[in-house]
């Protein structure tokens, strides 16, 4: 049975409990109330126990297999199957996915602390319901929803691989969103206020994103090469879908280029700073830099990055505005003038109609027009 102590100075409980190979361990429950503390504790044993018994299993499993296709049955824990796919993964992805993946292999590594030796047969939904559930005491939702879509991926790799017969993290429930939190377009005010206190560098990030409609990463990365100049185009790989898009220059976005100082070298990057940060892999800095412009013009609220036992001094608040919004600004603008569907879809670079009506928010004037042009009966 798993038993409970405290070290000197300590105000955490210590879980002591039994891995499945027989070791004896002691784990920081992060609970200062003993009763609380003893039922993560036994949950903590009663898991451990059901892993030695799937252990066990597998192993029964496995001399059948060897038996009957004359080879081992692939076999991993939890810690070594991770570790085995993102070395696979590292020169096959982008280094930003590369990023996510890595980081939710390690929240889920914290979450259990018996899971290093888990063997993967011994993993079931529930497993990521109560990664699932912890993480949503600390993150937002759409930031949970992102852990369990990535864990999603790498659990179907390890079925079709043969490590497991089913992926367990398939059955597990997204958290439901606020539809408060849902993203909306800029309004042209709002674009002016952030302009007006933006840095050259983020008006220059402004424009781009407006008259382009591209991810604030792909911005960032934007080099003279991308800048086609007797075609008068943007040319982009998109880091999300590796899709090459090509954007026609508009008038206004082709002033702005034709007022900055172009490079002497075609791979010279166009937002210096911006380029750095994401070539060092801190894409949630250019975030949270764009997140304190709209702060500061009032479009979104202030926080405090002082870390704290359950992250931030105070949990993020969502805003419906981000750089992202400006993929909302453009597909909203250039179909509320008129602008087919098809055009605006293929210049934005969606794969899909339905993602781009996603995207699409339509202004109540253009409603109107459309319904006056009815005729009367």
């Amino acid at each position: 049975m798993a038993s409970l102590r405290k070290f000197p100075g300590s105000k955490n409980w210590f879980a002591c409990f039994t891995l499945p190979s027989g070791k004896r361990v002691q784990r920081s429950t992060k609970e200062t109330l003993r009763k609380p503390a003893q039922a993560k504790a036994d949950e903590w044993e009663r898991l451990s126990r059901e892993h030695a018994k799937a252990r066990q299993a597998h192993a029964v499993i496995a001399d059948i297999y060897k038996a009957t296709h004359d080879k081992e049955l692939p076999s991993a824990t939890l810690k070594t199957f991770f570790d085995s796919w993102l070395a696979r993964k590292k020169n096959e992805i982008a280094a930003t996915s590369y990023a996510a993946y890595e980081g939710v292999t390690k929240l889920f590594l914290e979450t259990f602390p018996e899971s290093h030796e888990m063997a993967l047969p011994a993993l079931d939904t529930k497993h990521f319901v109560v990664f699932r559930d912890r993480q949503a005491k600390r993150v937002s939702a759409t930031t949970v929803n992102k852990f369990i879509k990535l864990l999603r991926v790498i659990f179907e790799d390890a079925r079709r691989d043969g490590y497991i017969s089913d992926n367990p993290a398939k059955d597990c429930p997204r958290i439901k969103q606020i539809t408060s939190d849902a993203r909306r377009p800029f309004t042209v005010a709002e674009l002016q206020s952030i302009m007006s206190v933006a840095s050259d560098e983020w008006r220059s990030m402004v424009r781009f994103g407006l008259y382009t409609g591209q991810r604030l990463a792909d911005l960032a990365k934007l080099t003279w090469a991308n800048i086609d100049t007797d075609a008068q185009e943007v040319r982009i790989r998109t880091g999300k879908t590796g899709r090459i898009v090509r954007i026609p220059i508009c008038q206004p976005l082709l002033h702005h280029i034709e007022s900055l100082q172009a490079g002497e070298v075609p791979n010279q990057p166009i937002h210096p700073r911006l380029f750095e940060l994401i070539n060092d892999g801190k894409r949630s800095m250019i975030s949270r830099q764009f997140g304190d412009i709209l702060a500061s013009v009032g479009l979104a609220s202030s926080r405090s990055h002082v870390a704290q036992k359950d992250g931030r001094s105070s949990r993020r608040v969502t805003s419906e505005l981000s750089f992202h919004c400006l993929r909302h600004t453009a597909t909203s603008m250039m179909k509320n003038a008129g602008i087919s569907p098809a055009v605006v879809q293929d210049i934005i670079g969606h794969d899909s109609a339905e993602i781009s009506a996603h995207y699409t928010h339509i202004e109540s004037d253009a409603k109107r027009r459309a319904l006056e042009s009815l005729p009367a009966v």
